[in-house]
């Protein structure tokens, strides 16, 4: 089939459907309350990303020119598709939202947005609190036509009122404008009043600000009073990385973030039409820019919404699994002597990485310690591993990557920290990320060198939030390979070959497509073909592609895709494919690669996902698992996840979340769960 006919969903709106899928979940009422309220915080998290990343780009190409692309692909369009979709989205947010609010009440938590339901009492508080607190940090200003109008900061809720004067002598008097700030920067979003009968009340700062707005403008009547707030553009590159410091560039541009172009400029949608042009006049906005949303904006602060009898209503606490021949052994190196270990986050206690870097650190044969560094924790316990072995004299190396978006900021401060504790530190290489999730540790002489490769970063918090795995070996094939990995990191002038891994910029993308032909040809030689691939994102076309040519010729195709995802199920060069996507408790994070190979299967943990920047903008790992025993627990895994019936869904060809219908006598089956049980299971075996 020509490749021309394939079809190929456009990456944004994938990505939108995904979101949608996460809202279904805040929709569900088997979770407890709070748990839904978290998701629609993660909801309204991810939206604010898209916007000031991925629609910020469009809006840019849009400006260039909307010559820019055909049809379906002309940013304008596209950028209109997302806006009917969001739209619709937040239509259904806000139901979900009030759904909660009201089952809150039957467990004594009344969210008061009604002004009328407050005491004397309760009065007086929010009036002292916002006298006492928040006047400074509201900065009211009057609109004056023009006259330079105000900045408006990134994020930040304000108020459009309008106003009229209270003395005016005039028989129709006309309207003012002003603009007051919500400081939800400075302060908590979500406030508790006190309370009454047993009954706990929560107010949103948004509504104290509201109460107390007329001592703001003492001389006028307020009339009408709307939300509205502007999200800006955060899609850079640091410039000139060939040209000056790329630290400098880096901290240059972080701050470019708080005063880019609007990428999106929210109000609540039942703000007057004269009220939206006084926006659009005084801002300087185009009818894109503009987004239709409800009273409250901002509701990622759903994530600190209080809840007063904390543990109720919340997830039971995860309490993460040892690994009891790793607790026996005396130190990880001693057990590694005997077997490699997989731990499989965050079902596994993530401690075992720490404390892999702290015996190194007091290893007298240890003589060097390399690790790359995308996204840490704050606080970070691999980091204080890592000074403390500088600090104990060993060779301590680490690449960090500044260029990680949101992160840059963070990397740069603990990078300065490392390099004041004696740590050699390898900043960015220019035009391209590095995203290999790797630690090396080599020894004296002949000792065993080991390393700890994963399918996600260094980092202690995330690894209880995130489904990632996480590899112990001691191979010397593996060994080598890192060794030139890290060659290469430091002097980009070395030709480094690499046997084993598969590594972005070198022959990750040409042996992913390499292993997808292998499985073509061996279902044309009329043997078994199989794959399935787990991963974040699916976009790189030339894969698709190549998957698209693997249904044709009749491969089984098992795709587990948590977000973006290109190829188009079920048309006749697709009809072999399916793809699922689980939303659960933990963000699925872990990208596996399995490949049947004529019954000799083949397994590959990796950090990428098969997105264009993964396979051609970034350094990446992905690395074979071989031994039987880490096979079968990768496989059941897989399999685990490809049986789940109650949080995956199929996505379709409409882009729409599925959801899979149990057939009768067939068990429920929530792969997390069972996952969790299945590691208990490892252990017990042990």
């Amino acid at each position: 089939m020509p490749t021309n006919t394939y079809r190929f969903f456009n990456r944004e709106l994938s990505w939108l459907s995904f979101n949608k899928r996460v809202l279904d979940e805040a929709k569900s009422e088997e979770l407890p309350l709070y748990e839904r309220i978290n998701f629609l915080a993660i909801y309204s998290n991810n939206l604010e990303e898209f916007f000031s990343v991925r629609v910020a780009s469009y809006k840019k190409l849009q400006r260039l020119s909307e010559d820019i692309g055909n049809g379906d692909t002309k940013p304008g369009k596209i950028l209109n598709e997302i806006r009917k979709t969001v739209n619709s989205h937040l239509q259904e947010f806000n139901q979900i939202f009030d759904d909660v609010i009201e089952k809150l009440k039957s467990n004594n938590i009344y969210l008061v947005r009604d002004f009328k339901k407050l005491d004397e009492n309760q009065k007086s508080y929010i009036t002292e609190l916002f006298h006492d607190a928040l006047i400074p940090h509201t900065h009211p200003m009057l609109l004056l036509k023009d006259r330079v109008n105000p900045f408006l900061q990134n994020n930040v809720p304000y108020y459009l009122l309008r106003l009229y004067k209270k003395k005016s002598k005039a028989s129709k008097p006309q309207p003012r404008y002003a603009i007051v700030r919500i400081p939800s920067h400075h302060f908590d979003r979500f406030i508790e009043i006190p309370q009454r009968d047993g009954r706990h009340f929560i107010m949103f700062l948004d509504d104290i600000v509201r109460y107390n707005l007329s001592s703001l403008f003492p001389g006028y009547t307020i009339d009408k009073a709307h939300t509205f707030m502007v999200t800006r553009d955060a899609d850079f590159e640091v410039e000139d990385e060939l040209d000056g410091d790329i630290i400098d560039n880096i901290e240059k541009n972080v701050l470019r973030r708080e005063v880019g172009e609007y990428s999106r400029f929210s109000y609540d949608h039942n703000m007057p039409a004269r009220m939206v042009e006084v926006l659009k006049d005084n801002f300087k906005l185009i009818y894109t820019d503009m987004l239709e949303a409800g009273k409250y904006l901002k509701l990622n602060d759903l994530f600190s919404f209080p809840n007063p009898f904390y543990p109720e209503m919340e997830r039971e606490k995860f309490h993460h699994l040892n690994v009891k021949e790793l607790d026996e052994a005396n130190t990880i190196l001693k057990a590694l002597k005997k077997k490699e270990y997989l731990l499989h986050f965050p079902y596994h206690s993530y401690h075992y990485v720490i404390r892999m870097l702290n015996e190194a650190a007091i290893d007298p044969k240890v003589e060097k310690i390399m690790v790359t560094q995308y996204r840490v924790a704050k606080n970070s316990a691999v980091v204080e591993a890592l000074i403390g072995a500088a600090r104990n004299g060993k060779e301590v190396t680490v690449f960090v990557e500044v260029k990680a978006r949101f992160d840059e900021t963070a990397n740069l401060h603990f990078a300065k920290e490392m390099q004041h504790a004696g740590i050699k530190i390898i900043y960015s290489i220019p035009g391209i990320k590095v995203h290999a999730k790797v630690a090396l540790v080599l020894r004296k002489g002949d000792s065993t060198n080991y390393a700890f490769l994963s399918t996600g970063n260094f980092n202690e918090k995330t690894a209880t939030l995130y489904s990632d795995i996480g590899y112990f070996t001691k191979k010397p094939e593996i060994i080598t390979d890192l060794v030139n990995l890290f060659d290469y990191l430091e002097n980009q002038n070395t030709s480094p070959r690499f046997k084993h891994l598969f590594i972005g910029q070198f022959n990750l993308y040409k042996n992913i497509i390499k292993l997808i032909e292998r499985e073509i040809k061996n279902k044309k030689d009329g043997k078994k073909a199989h794959m399935i691939l787990k991963m974040n994102g699916l976009q790189e076309k030339n894969v698709i592609e190549k998957l698209y040519e693997a249904s044709l010729a009749g491969v089984k195709v098992d795709l587990i895709v948590r977000g973006i995802c290109c190829l188009v199920p079920n048309q006749k060069y697709s009809k072999n494919i399916k793809i699922i996507r689980i939303v659960d408790r933990f963000l699925e994070h872990a990208r596996v690669f399995y490949f049947y190979n004529d019954g000799d299967e083949e397994f590959y943990l990796s950090s990428a996902d098969l997105m264009n920047r993964n396979m051609h903008r970034r350094i990446e790992s992905a690395f074979p698992i071989v031994d039987e025993p880490l096979k079968k627990q990768i496989k059941d895994f897989l399999d685990i996840q490809l049986a789940d019936n109650l949080s995956a869904c199929l996505v379709n060809e409409k882009l729409e979340n599925v959801r899979i219908e149990r057939e009768p006598n067939t068990p429920a089956i929530r792969a997390q769960a069972e996952m969790c049980d299945y590691v208990q299971g490892l252990e017990n075996k042990n």
